[in-house]
């Protein structure tokens, strides 16, 4: 079984507008709502895929139980933690001739609601995969993933993180199966300006050498480069199309290396899913379907 957790599930609430002015009355020209998180996206694209998954992670009010509702209509299945205050966030996109967000910050998440979320991961089986992704709320210590992969550490499951700073650098004494930095985290991490191919390969290794089994770096139009746990770089670009929505094409790539790896057993399938995942969301206006995924898969 795959399980993801989302700690700050949202409904996005995306408009279009021709054209958006400050101090003035905007109108849409077209509007939708998904829900979203990054472990949400990561589930939902499994789910397209036929992969069965878990959604876990932590919904309040009515803004939770739309969420909830929402995904059990799409197919997904979930286990979230209803907190006693609060909502689920709203997060506003504008799109116009330039993108702006306006995030909600969500509900507060106590210790006790965290032990909960532990019980339910404790119930976890040998090669169970758990995905590990975005950032947490404020709320919540930095050690937050460590502390979830501490509890499950000789269960011999793989975790995939995708997360910057702190909380991916705390896990890789844990051996994650696979980690996921861009070229930016990348630079974040090491403190240091990327110019070349040849520094975002060697700056992947040094996090295997911190614990890391897979490094997947994302690069976004032009591809990915994977190095596996022997130190195998792969490396190929992405089909070309027009840029639609770029969110959640982070949390399609994570989804479709899962898939490709469980279905073909080997890396390198897994980098080609990963990719198709990817840019098949990049190309639509929500997350990519199989068919989708395939279409892309093929152009590779």
């Amino acid at each position: 079984m795959i399980y993801t957790i989302t700690f700050n599930p949202s409904i996005d609430y995306i408009m279009n507008l021709e054209s958006f002015s400050n101090n003035s009355i905007n109108r849409a020209s077209s509007e939708y709502v998904n829900c979203g998180g990054k472990g949400i996206n990561v589930s939902s694209v499994l789910t397209n895929l036929k992969l069965e998954t878990t959604a876990l992670g932590f919904i309040s009010g009515f803004t939770g139980e739309y969420i909830e509702k929402t995904l059990f209509k799409e197919g997904m299945k979930t286990d979230f933690i209803k907190l006693k205050d609060g909502i689920s966030r709203i997060n506003v996109k504008l799109k116009s001739e330039t993108e702006t967000e306006i995030n909600g910050n969500g509900p507060i998440i106590s210790q006790e609601d965290i032990n909960k979320l532990i019980d339910k991961i404790k119930l976890l089986k040998e090669d169970d995969i758990l995905v590990l992704a975005g950032s947490i709320p404020s709320s919540l210590p930095k050690n937050t993933y460590e502390t979830i992969i501490s509890t499950l550490e000789n269960k011999k499951i793989k975790f995939v993180v995708d997360a910057t700073g702190e909380l991916i650098l705390n896990t890789l004494k844990y051996k994650p199966f696979l980690i996921k930095p861009n070229n930016h985290e990348l630079e974040e991490i090491f403190k240091t300006k990327i110019i070349s191919e040849e520094q975002l390969i060697l700056n992947a290794k040094k996090l295997q050498l911190m614990g890391a089994q897979n490094v997947l770096i994302s690069l976004a139009k032009d591809g990915a480069i994977l190095i596996d746990q022997n130190q195998n770089v792969y490396k190929s670009s992405a089909p070309k199309g027009n840029l639609v929505n770029s969110v959640g094409a982070g949390d399609s790539m994570v989804a479709g290396f899962i898939y490709g790896y469980l279905k073909y057993k080997n890396l390198e399938d897994a980098l080609k899913f990963g990719i198709s995942a990817g840019t098949a969301t990049a190309f639509t206006q929500y997350l990519a379907t199989k068919n989708d995924i395939y279409s892309m898969y093929k152009k590779l």
